[in-house]
């Protein structure tokens, strides 16, 4: 018997992120043991990953598990698994927009579902946080193209465009909006003092920060915060902080909550962002973490007052300017509470980079 067992799955970028995907039915049920398995499938826990199929790099440690759906509440069921490349942790906790753009490109290609004529819509429930989500992509003559002409900023090239639509995403993780319960909220931090900050989960756990209140300018290039060690403590004793009292308990070992720093837009966007995944800093900025800092800035009092440009976002639609550009994302607003956002719509692209088997040992296959 061969000493190397191979699983079907599909290496695909999903927005700016990149990951395997995989049929539910083709890894092993027990969570322990399949988690071994996609520990094994991207080469974790090494720095480069070089054993396996990650990308030494968060944003390309990410997998997608595709399933149909058998609840009621949507046509496929999609589980998203962060894994990191010096750990040995596979958390299922948190969402990601980004790998979820590739759930019906997979589902298509694999032939869990079929095409519904020039353009396909599916629900989709992200098993993570029970959330769901309406996921259109072209399909002309039924078969889906990866071919048009939308552009994101952080993947070169243009695309078929992948349009979603979330749908009641608020307190994704935490079960409420504003899970302290404050539009802001003040801690003590070793070597800043008091520190506000605002804690919010509109599809992302994240801690939103004034740049200013840290000492810097959410200007500075990518590669200068990631070597920014003095900044790194303060905004990870924070979230540890943050974490507690929004009830996430302790996250030391856990993606979430993001952190985000905050300034006033530079290119006619809402606002601009510097985020931490959660302690690397993103060369642009993640679905859902857009989705959640664009909801600070129509609620009233919280850190992005002051600095989030309303003319700049055109009403309900706001861009949220990141390092590698900007992130538009179209909140629709309940008319009766402008602070109540019922759902959110966005566009991203993705692909199949390439299809065929994983490899890994067989003793991990009981």
């Amino acid at each position: 018997m061969p000493s190397q067992y191979a699983i079907p799955c599909i290496l695909m970028r999903g927005g700016t992120s990149k990951g395997p995907f995989f049929y539910a039915g083709d890894l092993p049920k027990d969570t322990v043991q399949r988690d071994k398995v996609l520990l094994a499938a991207l080469g974790s826990p090494d720095k480069r990953q070089i054993d396996g199929i990650g990308g030494a790099h968060s944003l390309t440690s990410k997998v997608g598990i595709v399933d149909i759906c058998t609840t009621g509440q949507a046509d496929l069921s999609f589980l998203f698994a962060q894994l990191q490349p010096e750990k040995d942790t596979v958390d299922t906790t948190p969402n990601c927009g980004n790998m979820l753009a590739g759930v019906v490109p997979f589902a298509l290609e694999r032939k869990l579902i079929a095409a519904q004529g020039d353009v396909t819509k599916v629900r989709v429930l992200t098993l993570n946080t029970n959330m769901v989500s309406e996921i259109e992509v072209q399909t002309p003559g039924g078969e889906i193209t990866y071919e048009g002409n939308a552009r994101i900023d952080g993947v070169p090239g243009t695309s078929s465009p992948v349009k979603i639509n979330f749908l009641d995403v608020a307190g994704s993780v935490c079960g409420s909006l504003l899970p302290t319960g404050n539009l802001i909220d003040t801690f003590e931090i070793e070597g800043i003092g008091s520190l506000q900050a605002t804690c919010i989960d509109n599809g992302m756990p994240m801690v939103l920060v004034r740049a200013q209140d840290v000492s810097r300018t959410a200007y500075e290039p990518v590669a200068q915060l990631n070597q920014d060690t003095q900044l790194k403590t303060i905004i990870e004793d924070l979230r540890l902080k943050a974490a507690q009292k929004m009830g996430l308990g302790d996250v030391s070992n856990k993606n979430y909550p993001k952190m985000c720093l905050l300034n006033k837009p530079l290119h006619g966007g809402a606002i601009h962002t510097r985020c931490y995944i959660p302690h690397v800093c993103h060369d642009a900025i993640g679905v859902l973490a857009a989705v959640t800092v664009a909801t600070a800035c129509v609620l009233p009092d919280t850190v992005a007052q002051g600095l989030a440009d309303e003319a700049g976002s055109d009403g309900k639609l706001l861009a949220i300017e990141h390092p590698s550009g900007e992130f538009s994302v179209e909140l629709t607003l309940n008319p009766e509470d402008k602070t109540q956002v019922l759902s959110a719509a966005l566009l991203r692209t993705a692909r199949p980079i390439m299809q065929g088997e994983i490899l890994v040992a067989r003793s991990l296959i009981k």
